[in-house]
């Protein structure tokens, strides 16, 4: 398996669906015989000048970005579901997710001012990845393409805005960090979702909510580093969204795949990896997970080409188990088309293991 991926396996994910930036000073006294002691505990004129100018600096950071790029940011208004978009170029292309268009072809779009409302149709879906990208009947003079940035600098700490249109609210930001990379996350297939499993995710602190999916993740270069497309959710409380914990899709993937649709109308290579097989997910005699029994196998396919057949339950790839048919999407998630990995199947009760050349979804 490819080791260089973090797989984090974060179930219960809703569809669309902050943390604060704190600054502490470190504060030292000292005092000798001749002078009088300081109060270590209360910051001294020169202190608070600093932490008022440093808090001046990042404020006029975060008015600087919003005013680069919320003018590219737009709302969705796919008749039966209301998401963001973020203005691609200066075609008229937008890119959003997939399950903010889900299966219309028209739509109204909402500029950041709000002034005027546009009509655009669908370019083409990518469910698998969770994008889409669609274009503007008719492109507005001074349409503002967003900047993209470059998913090898974003970094865990690094501060980002989250911009979009949460519960319809037009034009908001949220503010937060990088809290992690290289997140496997698996989408819901109810409410709308697609039920994609989407590998190397950018976790974030900056809140997303319903109408937020779509939009930009940004960092202080008025950059997109990620769109904005899930918010965990917790299972003890009753499938609420878990604060603080959103998901982007980022800006690598997001470029190579609307470079693809809005060159060839498709996904002509999609990187993703791929066993061409449908299966189904079996339990145990304890009623748990246990497995991927083989519904069909492609002819011509990589399972069919290392000898897997319709009936083999598969229960590792890799090093990595494979309990459900999620699991084993994640699992493949962060591999690559013609890497060879390892399969460890069940047939007629006995263990069995094979190579298998990875194809491509």
């Amino acid at each position: 398996m490819n080791s260089s991926h973090t797989r984090t396996r974060v179930r219960r994910l809703a569809l669309p669906l902050t943390a604060g930036v704190c600054a502490i000073a470190l504060v030292s006294a000292c005092s000798d015989s001749n002078s009088a002691e300081l109060d270590a505990t209360k910051p001294t004129p020169v202190q608070q000048g600093s932490a008022s100018r440093a808090t001046s600096d990042l404020q006029d950071d975060y008015q600087a970005v919003i005013k680069n790029v919320l003018p590219s940011v737009v709302q969705i208004d796919a008749s039966n579901s209301l998401g963001s978009g973020v203005v691609y170029d200066d075609k008229g292309h937008i890119v959003t997710n997939a399950h903010v268009i889900g299966k219309e072809q028209t739509f109204k779009v909402s500029s950041a001012t709000g002034e005027n409302v546009l009509s655009a149709s669908l370019v083409a879906a990518y469910p698998e990845q969770d994008l889409a990208v669609i274009k503007l009947d008719s492109v507005p003079k001074g349409l503002k393409p967003a900047k993209f940035g470059d998913s090898a600098e974003v970094a865990v700490g690094q501060i980002v805005l989250a911009m979009g249109s949460p519960l319809g609210l037009s034009s908001s930001v949220t503010q937060g960090i990088v809290s992690a990379l290289g997140r496997t996350v698996s989408e819901s297939s109810t409410g709308g979702g697609t039920g994609a499993t989407i590998a190397n995710m950018v976790q974030t602190s900056a809140a997303i909510n319903p109408g937020n999916s779509g939009g930009a993740l940004v960092n202080l270069d008025s950059e997109v580093i990620g769109i904005p497309t899930l918010a965990a959710t917790d299972p003890e409380m009753g499938g609420s969204t878990a604060p603080g914990i959103g998901f982007a899709i980022p800006v690598s993937m997001v470029k190579t795949v609307a470079d693809q649709i809005i060159k060839n109308g498709q996904v002509t290579d999609s990187g993703r990896a791929a066993l061409d097989i449908t299966g189904r997910t079996v339990v145990d005699s304890s009623y748990q997970p246990a497995g991927v029994a083989l519904v069909s196998v492609s002819k011509g396919g990589a399972a069919e080409k290392a000898g897997l057949r319709v009936g083999d339950i598969i229960t590792k790839l890799g090093d990595t188990p494979v309990t459900t048919i999620t699991s084993l999407s994640e699992a493949l998630a962060s591999d690559k088309p013609g890497q060879k990995v390892t399969v460890t199947y069940v047939r007629s009760a006995a263990e069995r293991t094979t190579e298998v050349t990875l194809g491509e979804i």
